[in-house]
């Protein structure tokens, strides 16, 4: 029996104002909304991909979940290049988006502090095994 794993296929997020969300996902990390989900005709999630279509990301309008986020970081997106990650904050600075810091961790270079409008915490990292292959 084949049980392999070779990826995700998205992650949900809980949000407490979904257009807001939608639109800081789009604004900040250049998601594009592909799908949108209506109940009894009222919006209460969007997938969100990237434009090369690496990432996806789903929204649910849920509050309770989103508070109970807040502070924690449940997701991390690989960045290619320490260039690409030190492009990244130039980007955040020029959108005056508020972020902590680039910080070497256990697992390489990481953009930390980056928070969604509910306080959910998006850490971008340039991973070690890329920096130990010649990277920089």
């Amino acid at each position: 029996m084949d049980t392999a794993v070779n990826g995700f296929h998205h992650v949900k997020l809980p949000v407490a104002d979904l257009p807001r969300s939608r639109d800081w996902y789009a604004r900040v990390l250049g998601l594009q909304t592909h799908i949108e989900f209506m109940e009894e005709g009222v919006l209460m999630g969007v997938a969100m991909r990237d434009p090369g279509g690496s990432v996806e990301l789903a929204l649910r309008h849920d509050p309770a979940r989103a508070a109970a986020l807040a502070g924690f970081d449940p997701l991390a997106l690989r960045i290619p290049t320490s260039a690409a990650l030190d492009a990244w904050q130039q980007r955040l600075e020029d959108l005056g988006q508020p972020y902590g810091e680039i910080v070497a961790g256990h697992m390489g270079r990481v953009l930390v502090g980056l928070c969604d409008p509910d306080g959910i915490e998006v850490r971008l990292y340039f991973p070690a095994e890329a920096h130990a292959g010649g990277e920089r």
